[in-house]
């Protein structure tokens, strides 16, 4: 077992998006809270070239896009998943809890045009 307190959490933000990292030693998942406030990338598309995510809405709603078209609109209480070199894009306003499997790292971790 593992217990991670919220104190021990690495914030980061950026443009329209925060987040907190809850640091684990588990190599195989990982867990997070980010907050979007606009579309994220600001233009573009990320894809996660290792790890499959799933979040959960925690509040507000937003609308995620696929680079291959598709537009799904979500709202507090729902699930995404998206799956390993899945490319995609948020826009609006809502705090999630991300899971990633493996865990997520940055360098595993690209933007597209």
């Amino acid at each position: 077992m593992e217990l991670i307190k919220k104190e021990n959490a690495d914030f980061y933000q950026g443009d329209e998006y925060s987040g907190m990292d809850y640091p684990s030693r588990d190599k195989e998942i990982n867990f997070a809270v980010i907050k979007i406030s606009s579309r994220s990338p600001k233009s573009g598309f990320q894809l996660n070239m290792e790890c499959k995510e799933l979040l959960y809405i925690l509040s507000g709603d937003g609308t995620i896009y696929t680079e291959d078209g598709v537009e799904s609109r979500f709202y507090k209480g729902d699930v995404i998943v998206i799956e390993k070199n899945e490319s995609y894009a948020f826009d609006g306003k809502f705090e999630a809890a991300v899971s990633c499997t493996p865990a997520w790292t940055s360098a595993q971790h690209k933007y597209t045009e």
